[in-house]
């Protein structure tokens, strides 16, 4: 007689409408079933109203838990420029306008950044993990500097004039394997997988 042995992965929401970023942590996260914030219960972006990284992706988990009472977790990643006090910051995606273009925030980066000798930078990601109404917090942190101009295309946001110390590539010339192992999201998300793992 055959026995079915079916194995469930665990489900778990992605608080986030990023394509790029769905896809980017479904690939760490393969033993997991991830899965992106369903349009028909959140048609509208998630509110992000908080001062700091930390204080977004908490909102927005909690936001995600309140509406569907299932495990979830948020990140909210923020590009941090020595020479420019620490901007964008927790301005990242909207750092040339509410349009969140990534083309606009590079290009005002750079032009931001002309004349300086200073370009080191650091890209930031904060996550929040809910499960069954409990959360827990992670942090991954990768330092770099700004390059001069683009390089690479792939990743997102400012992929292409991030230059990851000791890399002789930006994130946009990085497969997803190679931006994983040093990539702030990666090395957050290596966080969670490891909390995930003892549960």
């Amino acid at each position: 007689m055959a026995i079915n042995l079916t194995f469930v992965l665990m489900k778990i929401i992605l608080a986030s409408q990023n394509p790029n970023k769905l896809y980017e942590i479904q690939s760490q996260l393969a033993n997991y079933d991830v899965i992106g914030l369903d349009p028909l219960l959140f048609p509208e972006e998630l509110s992000e109203t908080g001062n700091t990284l930390d204080e977004n992706a908490r909102q927005k988990a909690e936001q995600v838990w309140e509406k569907t009472n299932e495990s979830c977790f948020a990140d909210d990643t923020g590009l941090e420029v020595e020479a420019l006090n620490g901007e964008p910051g927790v301005y990242s995606a909207r750092y040339a306008g509410v349009q969140k273009s990534a083309e606009d925030n590079m290009n005002l980066l750079l032009h931001n950044l002309l004349g300086k000798s200073n370009r080191k930078a650091r890209f930031r990601t904060c996550i929040s993990l809910c499960l069954n109404g409990v959360f827990y917090e992670f942090e991954g942190v990768c330092d770099g500097e700004i390059t001069l101009k683009k390089s690479g295309k792939k990743g997102f946001g400012y992929d292409p004039i991030f230059l990851p110390k000791g890399s002789n590539k930006t994130f946009a010339e990085m497969s997803l394997a190679e931006k994983a192992i040093i990539s702030h999201r990666g090395l957050a998300v290596a966080q969670l997988i490891s909390f995930l793992k003892n549960q």
